[in-house]
């Protein structure tokens, strides 16, 4: 015979203080796993959605990202006259060679931190149609103006609109804000021209292409590679920002899991004390179910699912309070290029779904010695129980 589940919920609240103790445990292992989730979901999104799926990047052959790439003008005009780029209006061809450095600048909470200046061509903002000005003007090649990511411009003071920076050994003056919903607000644009003079450099970091056709993007991925005097390598861009993607989202993942598996033990074990306390307390009314005829697997079912309605209630209070952390703004260091990368906090219904699933597990994990414990011992032995 079952137990019928309104047994269950009442028998939850028999001793309320150990029940609210493991709910609590239990739900801020869910607020530290979904905050951890919700970081790199976060980062995949800002990351993935720099990629748009017509563009080609081309980097110095064995290089990861464009900080570790660097190549002559020579290559980067033979690499810009390729068969299958696309073009504007002008009919000139849909290519940016751009430069690309890294500067340390301090936080507002002063700590320090690497961040990315590009430098662009000319059909730099064309290749990249989210891109918006939310504030200001946009930069005049040749005059020492830049313009800074919206996220990288609240979280650091001397990037914001109207101040004058140094980069290398020249000023500059920050003219405008702009955004461009992914990684690219954590970044410094300038033209590719001065930040070269700024910092003494006459090659190129990459060269960004759009292909003529979205059938022509591993065509011309394959122009690029297979021209053996331009020993250079090319990447769809969606690709390439999706390889930082696996290698920064999943340091958080890894690390925040490990941490969330300790706590997780920790809140086994309270799990495992309160339902160790419900058994004693209900040991004669066990002795006196099975003595009704009620089985031992129906016995050990009904305290593992109390374990697990207990972690249900646990899980859903931590996605709760994981709830505020959706929107919120924060950054960390790309374990790629090593420079600022500023996101926001996803707490997407899955990654929720992910916390109540943990709290689930903790609590059943928890529950099942105490559950196997009540199943297994004598009726003569449950119903001597004071209590």
């Amino acid at each position: 015979m079952k137990l019928p589940l309104k047994y269950n919920v009442k028998s939850l609240f028999v001793r309320r203080g150990n029940t609210l103790m493991t709910v609590a445990s239990i739900a801020l292992v869910v607020l530290v796993f979904v905050g951890v989730l919700a970081m790199a979901s976060g980062l995949s999104l800002s990351l993935r959605a720099s990629g748009n799926p017509l563009n080609v990047i081309v980097l110095r052959d064995g290089a990861r990202s464009e900080t570790e790439s660097a190549f002559d003008k020579e290559r980067q005009r033979a690499v810009q006259a390729l068969e299958g780029i696309a073009t504007d209006v002008g009919g000139q061809p849909l290519a940016s060679a751009e430069l690309v450095t890294l500067q340390i600048f301090q936080r507002a909470d002063g700590k320090e931190s690497n961040v990315s200046l590009r430098g662009l061509g000319p059909a730099g903002t064309a290749l990249r149609p989210q891109f918006r000005l939310t504030g200001g003007k946009m930069f005049e090649p040749g005059r020492g103006e830049v313009i800074v990511g919206e996220r990288l411009a609240q979280r650091f003071p001397r990037l914001r609109l109207g101040e004058r920076v140094e980069f290398g050994r020249l000023e500059f003056h920050v003219v405008g804000v702009f955004t461009t919903g992914g990684s690219f607000d954590s970044e410094v644009w300038g033209a590719m021209e001065d930040f070269g003079n700024a910092f003494r450099r006459e090659d190129v970091s990459s060269v960004l292409l759009r292909a003529a056709t979205p059938e022509g993007v591993e065509a011309l991925v394959a122009r690029v590679e297979g021209d053996q005097r331009l020993r250079l390598q090319a990447k769809p861009e969606i690709e390439y920002y999706a390889d930082q993607t696996t290698a920064t989202a999943g340091q958080f993942v890894a690390l925040g899991s490990g941490l969330a598996v300790l706590m997780a033990l920790g809140a086994c074990f309270a799990a495992a004390n309160t339902m160790y306390a419900h058994v004693a307390a209900r040991a004669q009314e066990i002795g006196t179910l099975r003595a009704l005829g009620f089985r031992r697997r129906g016995i050990l079912g009904a305290f593992v699912l109390e374990a697990a309605l207990l972690g249900l209630v646990a899980g859903v209070c931590g996605a709760v309070l994981a709830l505020p952390l959706n929107g919120m703004s924060t950054g960390t260091t790309n374990f790629v290029t090593f420079s600022e990368l500023s996101f926001t906090l996803r707490t997407s219904p899955a990654v929720l779904l992910q916390g109540v699933a943990l709290a689930v597990v903790t609590a059943v994990l928890g529950g099942l010695p105490p559950a196997w414990a009540a199943a297994r011992r004598p009726i003569t032995a449950l119903l001597r129980e004071t209590g």
